[in-house]
């Protein structure tokens, strides 16, 4: 690629706030989390809830391995990995010991399995190790959503070995369209560790494809040609699985649980390819906002959990309308997160650094914030 492509930029930003939402959603569906509406919604939030699902994490790993592909063009992989750590782990270290124990909290007292103030929680914090919604351990070592952060890490040093080991790069050829929905689908014959509705492995599969295929010219010229066949692939398919779940959702390892997955995994990889597709035809401009909303995207999402799920505790049992209760929780929320941002973490290189930022030596903001 030649120059700055705008459009990651857009659908970086874009998807950050993709991930806002979704996780305001989950104070309203019916699947676990750290604290859950007084009312349910099992129709059109779960539904929008489902569609999220299905594409925005696999989209954050695609990113993230074009913006590898990008990086080692340009630094030494010593580099590549020191930067990395830098800014990617201290966020990981600040959102472990200051930004998840107040969610830890939250969930532990809204379920009843703690009674008191926070500070007497604070040091029961370490006891045991969290893995999921409503187990005992406490110790979120993987900073709860900022898991992406930790798994992103490891695949940061996975790509260091994977380029001593194959060419930088591989020539496309477009029968790879079709091969890569399969082995992501192969990925579901093997489980290891579930995060944010898919496999760990198959993230590695996505930021692999990531790093080789959709940072290529000739990926993005063969997406072009083939646009056609995503559109109906990712509505078809999309409905499919949605309808499928709200009326009977298979049993995993079942043929049904298999084909199912088969129809899911064809749905996050067509909905991608066309977010690539119209981002690249529609997105390829920048503009003020995008120079702000890219340097605000990671701080945003470090931030935007612990604020949705303190907010949601506390009108958790009010008695307002849910529709009501979901534009307060949107709009409160980026408020407060926004206020936090451009009040405090632009303005201070201390918070610019724990934050993933680069610092800067003068008035004006660093542009430059892929992950």
């Amino acid at each position: 690629m030649k120059g700055r492509e705008y459009y990651l930029d857009w659908i970086r930003v874009l998807a950050t706030f993709g991930v806002f939402l979704f996780h305001c959603l989950m104070f309203f569906n019916p699947f676990p989390w750290h604290v859950k509406n007084n009312i349910l919604d099992t129709s059109s939030i779960l539904i929008l809830s489902l569609f999220l699902g299905i594409w925005l994490m696999p989209l954050f790993f695609v990113i993230s391995g074009i913006s590898s592909a990008l990086a080692l063009k340009k630094r030494s992989v010593s580099s590549f990995l020191k930067d990395r750590l830098l800014r990617i782990g201290v966020p990981l270290i600040l959102g472990i010991f200051l930004l998840s124990p107040p969610q830890v909290y939250i969930e532990r007292v809204s379920n009843g399995a703690f009674n008191g103030t926070f500070i007497d929680f604070f040091p029961l914090y370490f006891n045991g190790v969290y893995l999921d919604f409503g187990q005992s351990g406490n110790f979120a070592f993987h900073g709860l959503h900022l898991w992406y952060l930790l798994v992103l890490l490891v695949f940061s040093l996975w790509t260091a070995l994977l380029i001593k080991v194959l060419p930088p790069s591989i020539t496309f050829r477009p029968v790879y369209l079709a091969l890569l929905p399969l082995l992501m689908f192969m990925s579901g014959m093997t489980t290891t560790v579930a995060l944010g509705g898919w496999d760990i492995l198959f993230y590695l599969i996505v930021f692999t494809a990531g790093y080789y295929f959709f940072s290529s010219e000739d990926f993005m010229h063969a997406l072009a040609k083939t646009v056609k066949i995503w559109i109906p692939a990712a509505v078809i398919s999309t409905v499919l699985v949605i309808t499928w779940f709200m009326v009977s959702p298979p049993v995993s390892g079942s043929l049904a649980g298999g084909i199912y997955f088969l129809v899911r995994t064809l749905s996050c990889f067509s909905i991608m390819c066309c977010i690539f597709f119209f981002g690249k035809k529609y997105l390829s401009s920048s503009n003020k906002l995008l120079k702000y909303g890219g340097e605000a995207s990671l701080p945003f999402y470090i931030l935007h959990q612990p604020v949705i799920v303190i907010i949601g505790y506390f009108i958790k049992d009010l008695s307002w309308a849910l529709p009501v209760k979901l534009i307060f929780l949107i709009l409160m929320s980026f408020a407060v997160i926004w206020v936090i941002y451009h009040q405090l973490i632009r303005r201070f290189n201390i918070l610019r650094f724990l934050f993933g930022m680069k610092t800067v030596t003068n008035s004006k903001p660093a542009v430059k914030t892929a992950v």
